[in-house]
């Protein structure tokens, strides 16, 4: 009997998923790019005037999504790639349930390699 997979490995394999037809469509420009998963970014503490209501639920209109992180020098001077780091728990907040989790990947994901490669979001979607 197969072990059921964790709620944080269920979210990998929905970016995973999410990914795959951007990749194959962008993929020899996305040779230099990672993706990663976190579980919530490193934000100054929520203050009232920035909670929002979104689809019955109340969440910090501050909070990112996911970041670029541009390739650069880490402090052993060492080069790092660009990568893009989705933000597990605040994407959760805001999806209602599996096609919208999809949904709101796809999109974010889409955001992300548009920002990295300077491209219109629609280009990448390629409407």
């Amino acid at each position: 009997m197969p072990v059921a997979r964790s709620r944080s490995e269920r979210f990998d394999a929905m970016v995973l998923e999410a990914l795959e037809p951007i990749e194959q469509r962008w993929h020899a420009e996305l040779t230099q790019l990672d993706v990663a998963v976190d579980e919530v970014p490193e934000v100054e503490t929520a203050s009232p005037e920035n909670l929002v209501w979104d689809d019955d639920v109340v969440v910090d209109a501050n909070v990112p999504l996911a970041r670029l992180v541009p390739a650069g020098v880490d402090r052993r001077g060492l080069p790092t790639r660009a990568r893009i780091v989705l933000y597990r728990r605040p994407l959760e907040a805001r999806a209602r349930d599996g096609t919208d989790m999809a949904d709101l990947l796809h999109d974010v994901l889409v955001e992300q390699v548009a920002a990295y490669l300077g491209l219109d979001p629609d280009v990448i979607d390629g409407l």
